[in-house]
Formats: structure tokens, C-alpha cells, sequence
């Protein structure tokens, strides 16, 4: 057994969405709400099939985003991982949507940060361990960061 990690190569400031199913038509189920979530989303969807031939299977409506999609697929490999960018839209927007479709497992991140992830191999195959989104906590939150948190979240529209 070998552990590697693997870096999530993207722009700095686009969200993805990392995840685990359980079956080939997991592609195209997480296209339609995609799709239907939000008019002027952009994404690319790449899902590792994890038997027959084994391969990258992709979607989306950004020609630019699915090749992002389909190199980090590729370089994660692991069996039925599949990954989402996006532009237009935030994780946020579609996480419960994709958690509703039924061979949706798990969600490992849904982020912009920087993202590494720690990935098992072995004679038969890869498996997703988890992930390291972003950099290690610095201290506890004051007074002033609790304001600027509140102020922001009511300044982008996400609270009253």
C-alpha cells in the first residue's frame, strides 16, 4: 500500500466540489442539477468509473472547465471520485441538490481553497483517504474577526 497526495490544480479563486458515488450514471444526474440550478452557472463534471474500462467520464457546459475537470479526475483516479468546477455559482448553491442524487455517497470538499488529496493505492486500485483543504487554524477568532464574519455573510446576502 502506497500513500500519495495529489494537488488539486485550478485557478486560485475557482470553487469545486470533490465527491464519491457509486455508479456510471453519476455523470449525467450531476449535470442536470447543474444545470437546472442556476442560469448562468458554468461547470465540468469528471467521474472516475471504477470498473470495465475504467475511464474519465465528463460533462458540463464550459468547454475550459471540463478539461479542468477531466486532468484532475485523471490525476486522482481513484474509483467512482467525481469532481465539479464551477464559475457563475458557489458550492453552496448546489451541494444539497448534488447530495440528493442517490448514488452520491459522500462529499469530501466543496471549496476554492487550495486542496490536496490523500489518496491510497494498492495492486487493485486508488481510494480517496480525505483531503487537506486550505492551511492549518492560527488562533481563535476576536471580538473584531466576529464582527467583520457577521458583516460579511449580511454583506454577500447569505443572513439577515
Amino acid at each position: 500500500m502506497e500513500i500519495k497526495v495529489i494537488k488539486i490544480e485550478k485557478p486560485d479563486e475557482m470553487n469545486f466540489i470533490l465527491g464519491h458515488s457509486h455508479f456510471i450514471k453519476t455523470v449525467e444526474d450531476i449535470y442536470e442539477i447543474m444545470i437546472g440550478s442556476m442560469p448562468n452557472i458554468k461547470f465540468g463534471i469528471g467521474f472516475c468509473e471504477s470498473s470495465g474500462p475504467c475511464l474519465v467520464r465528463y460533462e458540463g457546459n464550459d468547454k475550459k472547465l471540463i478539461e479542468l475537470a477531466k486532468k484532475n479526475a485523471l490525476n486522482i483516479g481513484a474509483g467512482h471520485a467525481f469532481i465539479i468546477f464551477m464559475e457563475n455559482a458557489y458550492p453552496i448553491n448546489v451541494l444539497n441538490a448534488i447530495k440528493s442524487v442517490p448514488e452520491v455517497c459522500r462529499i469530501f470538499c466543496a471549496t476554492a481553497n487550495k486542496t490536496e488529496v490523500v489518496i491510497c493505492e494498492t495492486e487493485k486500485g486508488r481510494a480517496i483517504l480525505g483531503v487537506i483543504d486550505g492551511s492549518k487554524s492560527k488562533g481563535i477568532e476576536s471580538e473584531e474577526d466576529i464582527k467583520f464574519r457577521k458583516e460579511l455573510l449580511r454583506k454577500i446576502g447569505y443572513k439577515l
